[in-house]
């Protein structure tokens, strides 16, 4: 788990070939809970509906982004938190796309937390019943482990990644509200196999709503608004 930050599940476990498990107890996060409950109420009294994006780094969650604030403009208010170590490359896409963002450099950091989103709403001040994304720092460990008061979590991967993620950071793939599957146009060049990627998916997250999509090319995209248009 991250050292930098803390983080990580009650129980770590550090096995050693043919000899031991060792365990390690950490600390529950109460704090930022807490604070993600301030969120949650904020959001809520303001009927903005907030979706935490988290996934590695480079499974195009800034594209799916800039295809998404494209298909809504003129009929939903969005806003965009983003976050990252450094940089405000993301966040000038985002803006170029036509949509208000704030970019959160987390430095050291792997992830967001639910005093940071804090900073970011009171930037934004998103409108009433907006829509506002989280652009999460590219990990598939941390960010499923802190709460930051969103409506919804979406976990996107790519199919360059490989079809056993599900089953590698299952905590991830555990919280998601919806999988996004992401670069199908690239299907034919790797080996990665959809079904058995969902079915893995659905092992840990009994049920999840699977869609696979090119955000470069649009191929399964209207899957994707059509879950964003039921939240």
């Amino acid at each position: 788990m991250c050292g930098e930050c803390g983080c990580g599940d009650t129980t770590v476990r550090l096995t050693v070939p043919t000899t031991r498990t060792i365990t390690v107890e950490q600390a529950v996060l109460a704090g930022n809970d807490r604070l993600a409950g301030r969120n949650r109420e904020w959001l809520a009294d303001r009927n903005i509906t907030a979706v935490n994006l988290m996934s590695s780094p480079g499974s195009g969650k800034t594209t799916l982004l800039e295809r998404t604030i494209h298909h809504l403009r003129g009929s939903r208010d969005v806003s965009v938190v983003e976050g990252d170590q450094e940089t405000v490359l993301d966040a000038e896409r985002i803006r170029a796309a036509g949509c208000p963002a704030v970019q959160i450099n987390t430095g050291g950091g792997c992830h967001l937390d639910a005093g940071m989103l804090a900073d970011g709403l009171d930037t934004l001040d998103p409108p009433v019943g907006s829509l506002l994304f989280v652009e999460n720092v590219g990990n598939l460990v941390c960010p499923a482990l802190f709460d930051l008061g969103e409506s919804a979590k979406a976990v996107i991967i790519s199919v360059t990644e490989g079809d056993d993620k599900p089953l590698k950071y299952p905590h991830m793939f555990a919280v998601a509200d919806v999988v996004v599957i992401n670069k199908v146009d690239l299907l034919p060049y790797v080996e990665f196999d959809l079904d058995t990627c969902a079915d893995r998916a659905r092992s840990v997250r009994p049920g999840v709503e699977v869609i696979p999509l090119s955000a470069t090319t649009g191929t399964g995209i209207d899957a994707w608004f059509r879950w964003l248009h039921r939240r």
